[in-house]
């Protein structure tokens, strides 16, 4: 997984995906439902780092592999829905 820039960006989306995951399904119900802020703060800060790393390796990938600015458009935006970049992890399995 890690011979190629596709498969670190697949590895950074996997990251990237579950830490999305647990801030959204454990982090916040433990700041809202058990008032435990810290959750939030710790998650949300390891989220927002994997999300830079996740971000810079789609631009990268981009431009060493000359694909199209929509696949780079649409590879950022699955960060936003969960499992998205699951989703995109399958998508890339072909083109690795």
């Amino acid at each position: 997984m890690f011979n190629t820039s596709v498969g670190i960006l697949r590895f950074f989306g996997i990251l990237e995906g579950i830490s999305y995951l647990v801030l959204l399904l454990i982090a916040m119900p433990l700041k809202y439902f058990l008032d435990l802020p810290i959750a939030v703060t710790i998650v949300g800060g390891l989220h927002g780092f994997l999300f830079v790393l996740y971000v810079i390796m789609i631009v990268f990938v981009k431009f060493k592999k000359r694909w199209s600015y929509l696949w780079g458009i649409w590879a950022g935006f699955l960060a936003f829905i969960p499992f998205g970049t699951f989703y995109l992890d399958k998508q890339l399995k072909t083109k690795e």
